[in-house]
């Protein structure tokens, strides 16, 4: 079989800004969430041993993105100038490094405003091709209009916002995944379960609140092989608008969960290196949306690569996975 090109969109770096503002414990309210010096050092080489380490695999080019939680748990005066700073170090890399390197901006979300501006300087100015954010900002999810700014730029740039996890509110971690230990429950509130399903909670806040309806372009990228939404769309498309025990649920959605799920969601396979998980995407949202990610370094370029190299795909729908989605989403 003839090896396909590979473009990786979920694959995190650290700055020293970055690093520095995360501080010591990295997340807020999870002393547990810490990375292992080996790990830390892959996050902060976004040079010669990360190419080297895509070259061991066959990994084409990465986008580069944040290391989550990102900025979304930092003040906005001290988000603003760190994005700044991660951004820039970022397009240096890239411009260092063109055919193996493109950039999400990070932004300072706290600062609606402020996350615009930074998104268009990011993308006219530095040449980026979208931005990350990692979930909650401050606790609050993005279907308060208050965060609107930032889709609507995103929108008139037309580049992309990658909705990447965060752990749980401490209240709720508290509540539903305490009880085996600080480093289980973590987990499990987090990669083993918890963000998964809090990102397709707040992909459905999004539809309701309006957000595609005021911004019918813009388009949502999720990982992780769609964060639970393929399996589940459906199901919430009928109890949100067919329900038949109960009467029909009053909204103002113009349309369904499954229709805005194919129309403004694109999804990535991060972390995912499984067939029927990858079927099960391409069924309900098409190949067409599926891009291929690693999620490096916490997980494994060799890996994915395997995967995408082997996975039950036709040759069409492995060359649009692989590397042709992400040419025309990101206009590389």
């Amino acid at each position: 079989m003839r090896a396909v090109h590979t473009i990786t969109l979920e694959e995190h770096c650290l700055t020293p800004e970055l690093r520095e503002a995360l501080g010591e414990q990295i997340h807020p309210y999870y002393p547990v969430h810490r990375w292992p010096p080996a790990l830390e050092a892959k996050l902060s080489d976004i040079g010669e041993g990360r190419i080297a380490e895509m070259d061991a695999a066959g990994i084409g080019m990465q986008v580069l993105s944040t290391a989550q939680p990102g900025l979304e748990h930092v003040p906005a005066p001290r988000a603003i100038a760190v994005a700044s700073a991660f951004n820039d170090a970022v397009a240096a890399a890239v411009a260092a490094h063109p055919d193996r390197f493109a950039g999400f901006a990070a932004l300072p979300t706290a600062d609606p405003t402020a996350s615009a501006q930074e998104l268009a300087r990011a993308v006219g100015e530095l040449h980026m091709v979208g931005a990350m954010v990692n979930g909650r900002t401050l606790e609050r999810f993005l279907d308060e209009r208050f965060f609107w700014p930032i889709f609507e730029a995103a929108e008139a740039l037309g580049v992309p916002i990658y909705l990447h996890p965060m752990p749980p509110p401490k209240a709720v971690y508290d509540l539903y995944y305490a009880g085996f230990g600080d480093d289980v429950g973590f987990m499990l509130g987090a990669g083993a379960w918890g963000w998964h399903v809090e990102i397709g909670l707040h992909s459905l806040r999004l539809m309701l609140a309006g957000v595609f309806d005021r911004f019918p372009a813009l388009q949502l990228i999720v990982g992780h092989m769609g964060e639970v939404l393929p399996f589940m769309i459906e199901r919430a498309t009928g109890a949100l608008g067919r329900a038949i025990a109960l009467e029909a649920v009053r909204h103002k959605m113009a349309l369904t969960p499954t229709e805005y799920f194919r129309r403004n969601f694109h999804i990535t396979t991060s972390g995912f290196f499984s067939d029927p998980p990858l079927r099960c995407a391409i069924d309900v949202i098409g190949a067409e949306r599926v891009l291929f990610a690693v999620d490096y370094p916490f997980s494994d370029n060799a890996t994915a690569r395997r995967f995408i190299d082997t996975a039950a795909l036709s040759d069409s729908e492995r060359e649009l996975i692989a590397h042709a989605n992400a040419q025309r989403l990101l206009k590389l």
